[in-house]
């Protein structure tokens, strides 16, 4: 899913930027990160979840055509509820545009590790070319990514909430997951509202944000701190009045996806209580955010496969669910991000005045 920044600052840096990476180091990281999940998929996953890729294939081939298509309907209804977050985060983006972007940025961000940056870049072009400003672009994105730390930090405390009521054991790795949530959702929240509180508190974090990227790249000016202070009304201006529509959005979103991980595992036969499942799918949005591989793929299926097993449920039937849920949830968005992008490629652009106008100084 796409999480790109935008805001007006004057010396704001450019999305399509690479930050001097060079094709050399780049290269080195696409390799590592597609051999560490090709490794975590052939050896982890089965290795984990106590079962063969053998027996994973003769579950996912019991699967009937019928309910591949459901699956599907659900996965392009939950990409829709996401694009109110968008609509939300940026006034005067229409719902059929937010779903190109969308689908767009994630098919780049999931072919290569760390792709976010890539997704980025293709997030500016798309939404250039539609005639909005950079600086738009960065307030999306920087509010709608927080919007979705927040909600993947939550689902633990829900899990464990849930869990806890239903009296069901509560493993010390839940427990210490929930901590955690609590913890990085106080403490994002709490420089989240510094940043777009006041001139001074956006100017404080950003300075400590540069200092801290001077420590391991020298030369690295105050742009952090230049870029929030310019972003910052604009930011608490779209939180003000989008807040409501971009958390029904994420509700919606993950409560779709929530009810597609309970129908891939009861369709490959895992008998559980609904709080265990949403615990173990709390987990798996959770490690998505591990950026070592390609939108986490290999480290969410084992580390969800692997609390399914824990609390009983049959190896087989549990990592062929995780297996079918990542089917239609990762790897699908690649062949809708190709019709996303052929859909844009045929879409009216900005004209030149247009574009002009939009990256004029307001």
């Amino acid at each position: 899913m796409t999480t790109a920044p935008s805001g007006p600052a004057p010396a704001q840096p450019s999305p399509a930027d690479p930050k001097r990476t060079s094709p050399v180091v780049r290269g080195l990281q696409i390799c590592l990160g597609l051999g560490l999940a090709v490794a975590m998929l052939w050896w982890g996953l089965p290795h984990f979840a106590k079962t063969s890729w053998s027996e994973v294939f003769h579950v996912l081939g019991t699967v009937p055509a019928w309910k591949a298509a459901l699956f599907i309907a659900l996965v392009v209804a939950g990409l829709y509820c996401y694009t109110f977050v968008m609509t939300g985060a940026m006034p005067g983006l229409t719902h059929s545009r937010a779903l190109i972007l969308n689908v767009c940025g994630s098919s780049v961000s999931n072919l290569l590790p760390g792709g976010g940056a890539v997704g980025l870049a293709a997030t500016y072009s798309i939404a250039k070319s539609w005639g909005f400003s950079a600086a738009s672009v960065t307030t999306m994105a920087v509010v709608t990514g927080v919007w979705n730390v927040l909600t993947r930090v939550a689902l633990p405390i829900i899990a464990v909430l849930g869990l806890a009521w239903g009296a069901t054991d509560l493993p010390t790795a839940m427990r210490e997951a929930a901590w955690a949530a609590v913890l990085s959702g106080t403490a994002i929240v709490a420089l989240f509202a510094v940043a777009i509180g006041t001139d001074a508190g956006a100017r404080m974090l950003g300075r400590g944000i540069d200092r801290l990227i001077r420590l391991v790249r020298r030369g690295h000016g105050d742009t952090v701190e230049r870029g929030l202070t310019g972003m910052r009304e604009r930011t608490a201006d779209t939180v003000r009045t989008g807040w409501l529509q971009m958390t029904l959005g994420m509700v919606g979103f993950f409560g779709l996806y929530y009810v597609l991980f309970l129908l891939c595992t009861q369709t490959t036969g895992i008998e559980l209580p609904f709080g265990q499942l949403f615990a173990a799918y709390a987990i798996g949005r959770l490690l998505t955010a591990v950026g070592v591989t390609p939108g986490g793929l290999g480290v969410t299926e084992t580390g969800t496969a692997a609390a399914l097993v824990a609390w009983g449920a049959d190896p087989a039937a549990s990592m062929a669910g995780v297996v079918l849920f990542s089917i239609f949830t990762h790897l699908m968005e690649i062949p809708l991000g190709a019709i996303g992008w052929l859909a844009w490629s045929l879409m009216p652009k900005a004209s030149a005045e247009e574009l002009a106008e939009a990256e004029a100084p307001a």
